[in-house]
């Protein structure tokens, strides 16, 4: 699906393919065209032929994988980046594409999935209440959008991790182990994506100082920034979750040791009165004390010391 839009003297205009013919009769005015949902070949014959963008970047702008990257030439700017979908708002998240084409006098952005905040940042510029100076300031727009929506996430899960510190050492529940696992999952998958992002960032922040676009460069170098603190961020996130783990785990064998001394004790103590059990338990004539009144007693005294002596030993040993 395409939208198109016409921005000239601060006044935008919204319609459809029409308003090409308008911008190709005004230079000076500003051709912004949203191309959303599943590439067409009506959106590679725009791209390539009327807007005469170059044939691989606009390839890898219809696709729906592929990593972020960045191309700048003096003519134009292409950025593909990989923002979360609208409906992921915790580490159990999805990616969508989201790329821009950039030149003098229009923009091009194109994703695969509905976009909440480009359908706002559309309708705002649409209804005037949005100046929209230059096409580069909705580059950087989107990229800080991106990011920060990504650094949320992040800040969220610190909190959470602080709850499962605090409980860890009191419960071991496992299904808190489960969810440091799930965790730990998704930020490898969010610190890939935030790795690729800072380095499509960085190279979009010195595109625009070759430029000498002195404003916009350092928008987007804050912007570059803020992604390699959320990229550090998520790597120490890793580093606290794996400690985690690795403390639950100590726990848990910590634990099993305990149960499993208790259950040596208990059968160290039982062993030898087993033992005098199935011997007294033999059906033979001559045995020691058999026939004594008091063989019964004895033999119970006897079995009581052995217990109590090796408790004690156990005690002593601290096993106990």
């Amino acid at each position: 699906m395409q939208k198109w839009m016409l921005i000239q003297n601060d006044q935008a205009v919204a319609g459809d393919a029409s308003l090409y013919t308008q911008w190709k009769q005004n230079p000076g005015s500003l051709l912004w065209v949203d191309i959303e949902g599943a590439a067409e070949d009506a959106d590679h014959k725009l791209l390539t032929e009327r807007l005469a963008l170059p044939e691989a970047e606009v390839r890898d702008a219809l696709r729906d994988r592929h990593p972020p990257t960045f191309s700048g030439e003096p003519e134009f700017l292409f950025l593909l980046m990989k923002p979360l979908d609208r409906e992921s708002h915790t580490l159990d998240f999805n990616t969508q594409q989201m790329a821009i084409f950039v030149a003098q006098n229009f923009v091009v952005t194109r994703h695969n999935k509905e976009s909440d905040y480009l359908h706002t940042l559309w309708s705002k510029v649409a209804r005037g209440e949005r100046r929209i100076s230059s096409p580069y300031n909705i580059v950087a727009l989107m990229a800080r959008r991106m990011i920060s929506r990504y650094g949320k996430i992040l800040l969220k899960l610190e909190q959470r991790l602080d709850e499962i510190e605090d409980t860890l050492m009191q419960d071991l529940d496992e299904a808190h182990m489960q969810e440091l696992v799930g965790y730990n999952t998704a930020l490898r998958k969010m610190r890939r994506i935030l790795k690729y992002h800072v380095s499509v960032l960085e190279q979009l922040s010195r595109y625009s100082q070759r430029l000498k676009q002195d404003e916009l460069s350092d928008e987007y170098e804050d912007i570059a920034s803020q992604a390699e603190r959320f990229n550090s961020l998520a790597e120490l996130y890793q580093t606290v979750i794996n400690d985690l783990i690795e403390g639950y785990i100590s726990l848990n064998a910590h634990r099993l040791n305990q149960v499993m001394r208790i259950l040596t004790v208990v059968t160290v103590v039982f062993l030898p009165l087993s033992l005098l059990v199935g011997v007294y338990g033999m059906n033979f004539e001559y045995m020691p004390e058999l026939k004594s009144e008091y063989g019964y007693f004895i033999l119970i005294a006897v079995m009581a010391s052995i217990a109590s002596t090796l408790a004690y030993i156990f005690r002593r040993m601290r096993w106990l």
